[in-house]
């Protein structure tokens, strides 16, 4: 592996450097070779031969420089202060074979200074599910950490019962949060300018050479957080505990603990046992995702008329930083109704395009919004009818081609027995519409897509399979019995989301019934 490690030459004010402390006894769980190749561990090499070692903390290659980061953050809407890796450690930055920094983070290395009353350890439950849902949501296109991969032992970890120890070595491009800043204009506040320039030149450095580097530094951050939520929102994904201190300065998805899927479609559940109010529940994360921005951003008033880059100076004040915010909505509008689009099976043309004729501009942009109407629609007899939400959407390939596509019909005859006579008829009125839309937008194009092309859009932006809890719940089961094969046909499957699997049991797909309560996650981990 080429290493890298910048985040180790920092001010030591930023991190505590310490050795990991070993798992008593360890075992392999499961190893990523898909991580694995991409960040350059090489299958014949010492790394791979001690691999288990190394992530149980048993083992320290030479060029691993390891540490616990100092960070603090809003948790739940509130100032919890110094926070900080408790039971994880930044081991090495590499370069992957994209050229691209790359963080390897074990979590469940034991304690730190940042451990509070924690105990700095990982139990095999919650590894198992942040191992297979970064790797399920980096297979669905959605940016997230994942996981090279995890270990179990015989070390015992108290959390409400008894349970087993367990370590995973997550790989993201970062691991700093909007909290870091936050710490840092809390307790290090003359380290704001120097960490501002790393993180842009780092994370960002296409901004170096920027007369405002710090305003499109925020600019940019807006954005990309702004597309990972709309890309949760579009597959379904509540994260369920987005403090300050879990959102990353990259717009990657980290910090996997309560999440859920949604699949009886209620955009109000709850799935965090500690989220007493519903403040992260999945209709409320773009709006929460605004609030964590706008608290973060603050900070960089402190920079306002500070040298940067050796000669740069701009002016931040409150109205620059919410000129910079507004962008926000715009950003996630446009990429949550482009994926909308595509997941009803039509382009995203024409829109805004200049070149166009004022015809053309305005036949696309009627077309956009005749789409956008039928895709919030749909959403409303899902949710009305609690459908479940993936099947909803890959059932659309059998409104368009019956019986073409047989999982897909036996999805589109599952939703059907499960509506009332009213709600049936709502059903087949607004699957008359979408086809006539459908037909009508082939037909306007003169041809230039088909039938066939918007069939093959829905299988590319609809999946078949996503980490349903039920799904998890198994795995960690078996698991927790010695038996790491559900693991790893889980693995497999959420490999290739989009494709009908023969691997595939009844369960991967089916939603629990309606009369079942929804599971709700403990943050216990």
């Amino acid at each position: 592996m080429q290493y890298h490690n910048s985040y180790a030459k920092l001010d030591p004010r930023l991190y505590n450097k310490q050795m990991p402390t070993a798992l008593d006894n360890p075992k392999a769980g499961h190893f990523n070779p898909i991580v694995a190749a991409q960040i350059g561990w090489d299958q014949s090499s010492e790394l791979m031969d001690n691999w288990v070692d190394i992530l149980s903390g048993n083992k320290v290659p030479e060029d691993f420089e390891p540490l616990a980061m100092a960070y603090a953050g809003h948790q739940f809407g509130q100032w919890a202060g110094q926070l900080g890796d408790g039971r994880g450690l930044l081991m090495a930055q590499v370069i992957d074979k994209n050229s691209e920094l790359t963080d390897l983070h074990l979590k469940g290395a034991g304690l730190t200074p940042y451990s509070r009353m924690g105990d700095g350890r990982a139990v095999l439950r919650s590894t198992i599910r942040e191992y297979l849902c970064g790797h399920a949501m980096s297979a669905l296109g959605v940016r997230s950490s994942s996981s090279l991969g995890f270990v179990t032992s015989q070390t015992p970890v108290r959390r409400e019962t008894v349970e087993t120890g367990a370590a995973l070595m997550r790989v993201a491009d970062t691991h700093i949060r909007l909290g870091h800043v936050e710490w840092i204009a809390s307790f290090a506040p003359d380290l704001l300018p120097s960490f501002t320039q790393y993180m842009i030149e780092t994370y960002y450095p296409e901004l170096t050479t920027s007369k405002t580097p710090v305003a499109d530094f925020i600019a940019a951050v807006v954005a990309n957080t702004a597309t990972m939520i709309a890309d949760w929102q579009l597959v379904g994904f509540a994260h369920g505990v987005m403090n300050t201190d879990n959102l990353s300065i990259t717009g990657t998805t980290l910090d996997y603990g309560p999440f859920g899927f949604l699949e009886r479609f209620d955009p109000a559940w709850i799935n965090n046992h500690s989220d007493y109010s519903g403040r992260y529940t999945y209709q409320n994360q773009p709006a929460i995702g605004h609030w964590n921005l706008n608290v973060w951003m603050m900070h960089f008033m402190q920079l306002s008329d500070k040298v940067l880059f050796g000669t740069c100076k701009e002016r931040l004040d409150r109205q620059t930083l919410a000129t910079t915010l507004s962008e926000y909505e715009t950003h996630f509008m446009r990429h949550y109704q482009h994926g909308i689009c595509r997941k009803l099976g039509l382009p995203w043309e024409g829109l805004g395009d200049l070149q166009n004729s004022r015809h053309q501009y305005q036949r696309s942009t009627e077309s956009i919004n005749t789409t956008l109407k039928l895709a919030f629609e749909l959403l409303e007899i899902i949710e009305h009818n609690k459908l479940d939400y993936t099947n909803s959407f890959r059932a659309l390939m059998a409104v368009l081609e019956p019986g073409s596509h047989s999982h897909e019909d036996q999805l589109l005859a599952n939703i059907s027995q499960e509506l009332s006579a009213e709600q049936q008829t709502l059903w087949q009125t607004w699957q008359h519409k979408y086809r006539a839309h459908i037909n009508e937008q082939i037909a306007l194009n003169d041809h230039r897509f088909s039938a066939t092309q918007v069939v093959e859009q829905l299988t590319q932006a609809n999946p078949v399979y996503v980490l349903r809890n039920g799904m998890a719940q198994r795995a960690i089961e078996q698991a927790q019995a010695g038996d790491l094969s559900e693991v790893d046909r889980l693995f497999k499957l959420l490999s290739t989301p989009y494709n009908v699997n023969d691997m595939a049991k009844l369960t991967d797909y089916t939603p629990p019934a309606r009369e079942d309560k929804p599971l709700v996650i403990s943050c216990s981990s």
